[in-house]
């Protein structure tokens, strides 16, 4: 029997509590696993390593390819990068793959509905690539970068998932509505791989609509795949219609590497006191054996586990009441007792292996026929209004081909003005076009532009205008004709 070597990072808080019951009912199994227990987390913080994830844990998943990991706390506002984006993004895990189910024995508004979906979330890319920047001291921004390859993989990872559950409906959910070349991208890349999947259904929805769907109507989804930050909020709205955080386990799949973890964080105030719920740990140990090949383990413990929620006789806390609840040890003992037995109410869907889409190695492009810069956007910090900025500004433009088009607060359009009435910050972004929309704006008067404006203003922040194929790669300000 082939023996299976994985990293496992017990982490913070109930970290140590919730992944030692989910490594007893695996050996208890009888699963073939090699642990490598590593650090991260906390304290790797108080050593003084910014990324929380010491040399050491990153070469044991280099080796394994495989962790199960426990919560890790992250400062909130202030302070390091969370540890658990560190590793995410360190091995390329692209794909947070979080089921969601009804469980036998938890009650909550939504049982009996037949709650069966699984939230397909973008990993790495999003505003979770973490660039932020001060642009005046009251103005902060975050960029928001979403590319056609993590799109691509993402949703084709969703539809091959669909197939490898016997699941007959994708919905991709984004703020295209809005964000139209970012949230844009991916509706219009899950518009084109769907092609190639006949056999499912796939519709796009608005991401606020599925929000509003999933406390409405939670049983007409299957698999929903989002971007990065929604599918964080939408997974964290999903577990709640099943029990909660408590009931939820991920799956951080690369192509590569894949991380296994709850998505409940550390929980700090219960920590040690053996009365945290391990389902979620337990649930995404179920899904790495499936990873492994390991399906008919994965099939025993889940069985075990839905007998033992069945029966009812021994429930965590977070189930029934912290006074009354099993201790984490008791619930876990009675997982291991009931290993051999099936449920008798519940159904176990059946799982073929996930084919993961091929990625090249080579440097993700997408190359245009044609492309020019037709303009310029230079983020401006003034306290002037904007009928003294806007006069100001085209006065520097003598010589250079270029007119000032508008000038934007806060994204909304306030010169020329509109009669809007909206409330000014001390940042701007000022635009700049092509006298005659001919031709192409070079380096050279952009740096001349930002010289002269820099004689007289701070400008931080400056975006060249393009144009690929003839298709504008920028948007409007809100009242920009």
């Amino acid at each position: 029997m082939a023996v299976h070597r994985v990293t496992l990072i017990p982490g913070d808080g109930i970290g140590p509590e919730v992944v030692g019951a989910a490594r007893r009912i695996l050996e208890a199994a009888g699963v073939p696993i090699e642990w490598e227990v590593c650090e991260a987390g906390a304290a790797v913080f108080r050593k003084g390593i910014e990324s929380g994830v010491p040399p050491e844990t990153i070469e044991s998943i280099r080796r394994t390819r495989v962790v199960l990991k426990g919560p890790l706390e992250t400062p909130v506002g202030y302070g390091e990068k969370s540890a658990n984006v560190t590793l995410r993004k360190l091995f390329e895990t692209y794909a947070n793959i979080r089921p969601v189910r009804e469980y036998p024995g938890v009650r909550t508004p939504y049982s009996g509905r037949g709650i069966d979906l699984v939230v397909v979330r973008e990993n790495v890319e999003d505003l979770y690539a973490g660039i932020e920047h001060m642009q005046t001291p009251g103005v902060a921004q975050a960029l928001k970068l979403i590319t056609r390859r993590g799109c691509e993989k993402v949703i084709r990872l969703a539809f091959e998932l669909a197939r490898a559950e016997g699941r007959r409906r994708v919905h991709c959910a984004t703020k295209a509505n809005i964000l139209k070349l970012t949230e844009g991208m991916m509706k219009r890349v899950f518009e084109e791989v769907a092609q190639e999947y006949p056999d499912i259904e796939a519709q796009h929805i608005i991401v606020d609509n599925c929000a509003h769907q999933l406390v409405k109507k939670p049983e007409q989804f299957e698999v929903i795949v989002t971007s990065n930050m929604n599918g964080d909020i939408l997974s964290d709205l999903t577990s709640a219609l099943i029990g909660g955080l408590g009931f939820a386990p991920s799956a951080n799949i690369g192509n590569e590497v894949a991380i296994f973890e709850a998505v409940h964080g550390s929980a700090p105030k219960y920590a040690g006191k053996n009365v945290a719920n391990p389902t979620a740990v337990i649930g995404s140990a179920i899904m790495m054996l499936r990873y492994l090949g390991e399906f008919e383990k994965a099939e025993l413990i889940e069985n075990a586990l839905l007998a033992t929620l069945e029966e009812g006789k021994v429930l965590t806390g977070d189930v029934v009441g912290y006074d009354r609840g099993a201790s984490t040890t008791e619930y876990t003992d009675a997982i291991i007792a009931n290993l051999g037995k099936k449920p008798q109410t519940t159904s176990v869907r059946s799982y073929k292996p996930l084919q993961l889409p091929k990625v090249s190695p080579e440097l993700a492009l997408v190359v245009p026929k044609q492309r020019r810069c037709i303009g310029v956007d230079v983020f401006v910090e003034s306290t002037q209004l904007p009928e003294q900025l806007g006069p100001a500004l085209e006065s520097l433009l003598d010589g250079l081909p270029l007119r000032l088009k508008m000038i934007s607060n806060r994204g909304t359009r306030v010169y020329p003005p509109t009669g809007a009435m909206p409330e000014y910050v001390d940042h701007y972004r000022c635009r700049f076009l092509l006298r005659d929309g001919a031709g192409e704006l070079d380096d050279a008067a952009i740096l001349e532009l930002l010289q002269r404006i820099g004689g007289r203003y701070r400008w931080m922040h400056v975006e060249k205008l393009q144009e690929f194929d003839g298709a504008q790669g920028f948007t409007k300000a809100q009242g920009e004709d």
